[in-house]
């Protein structure tokens, strides 16, 4: 046999055991693309704790917790590895979508994995060269894998979003017909309300019955204005921007209950040290214009959202996935545990 022949057949052989080997990790594929037995080992392990707590409760499952256990028609093993192929539909249809837009080379976990000891590697340089490296020093498995999926999203929406024929591209009509159907929800922020306080002093000693006594009073008056008579009680009025930073504690307590009123409604009691307070709102003005142009991004980025998660679980639900019963069968107790 000439030598080129010799070389051809080595060639060959090789590719066989390549792809032996390759078939002998794959448990499973999606669209074509293989799920290693690597990859469902490690979603099997990131879902195990939430998957177990789960089962306990549904099954009531008593005593030492074995993933051999019954849990319905199935043993908790086989539920576990169920949620965990439904969550690597869902992320590699991520990754593919994101090889689609030119984001990553490959969707292979293995290639992942390589990415992860890339990325410590410079980390470790970088430490050692004294630079300043910003999060974690060394990324874990699962650290990488969180990151880099959400890197990846956040960049996936962008480029989706970014022009009018994307599936995921708001108009400037979808921004402006959100915000009118919820003005409550957007204008709170460009609202000036205008309210009356009655702050009424009542003793730590003081029984709850003078404390009913003077909320009673309070609602027969029907406004704050019209209380009289009542010892040791201040009305003030004044004014809320609902636009001001309200970083301190005071504006937002007064935001959660003046919020909820109409004009005219008085609030239930406020409970203090040594002191009931009742607010009433006189008036509220909300300019439109001014709280459109504050949360016109913001409803943008929500929609944005919306049309991603419809979208991914779209191509998620019509993707194909095989699943080699053999294999997922030869997965055991022990692999979940190491």
């Amino acid at each position: 046999m000439s030598a080129a022949c010799l070389a051809v057949a080595a060639l060959a052989v090789a590719a066989v055991t390549v792809l032996g080997h390759h078939r002998g990790d794959e448990v499973a594929s999606l669209d074509g693309h293989p799920v290693t037995r690597d990859e469902l080992l490690f979603h099997m392990k990131r879902l195990a704790p939430t998957v177990q707590n789960e089962l306990r409760t549904k099954y009531h499952l008593q005593g030492t917790f074995t993933w051999n256990a019954k849990t319905g028609n199935r043993t908790a093993l086989q539920r576990l590895e169920t949620r965990a192929l439904d969550e690597i539909r869902e992320d590699k249809t991520t990754l593919l979508l994101a090889e689609e837009q030119g984001l990553i080379d490959s969707v292979d976990f293995a290639d992942l994995e390589g990415e992860r000891t890339k990325e410590n590697g410079s980390r470790a340089q970088a430490i050692a060269a004294g630079r300043t490296v910003y999060g974690v020093t060394q990324f874990s498995p699962e650290e990488y894998y969180t990151h880099r999926l959400t890197e990846l999203t956040t960049s996936l929406k962008d480029r989706l979003a970014e022009d009018s024929g994307e599936p995921l591209h708001v108009t400037d009509a979808e921004v402006r017909k959100a915000f009118d159907a919820d003005p409550e929800v957007w204008s709170a922020n460009a609202t000036m309300y205008t309210y009356s306080q009655l702050v009424v002093q009542v003793p730590k000693e003081a029984s709850a019955a003078q404390a009913t006594a003077v909320q009673r009073r309070v609602k027969a008056a029907g406004r704050l204005s019209a209380v009289t008579g009542e010892p040791d009680a201040k009305l003030t009025t004044g004014t809320y921007d609902g636009g001001s930073n309200g970083l301190n504690s005071h504006d937002q307590d007064l935001m959660s209950v003046l919020g909820k009123l109409e004009p005219g409604q008085i609030s239930a009691p406020v409970k203090g040290t040594g002191q009931i307070t009742f607010y009433q709102l006189d008036s509220k003005k909300t300019d439109e214009d001014k709280a459109f142009k504050q949360y016109a991004q913001r409803i943008r980025q929500s929609l944005v959202e919306k049309k991603f998660d419809t979208y991914l679980q779209r191509r998620a639900d019509d993707a194909s996935m095989d699943v080699d019963a053999s294999a997922m069968g030869a997965i055991n107790t022990k692999d979940v545990q190491q």
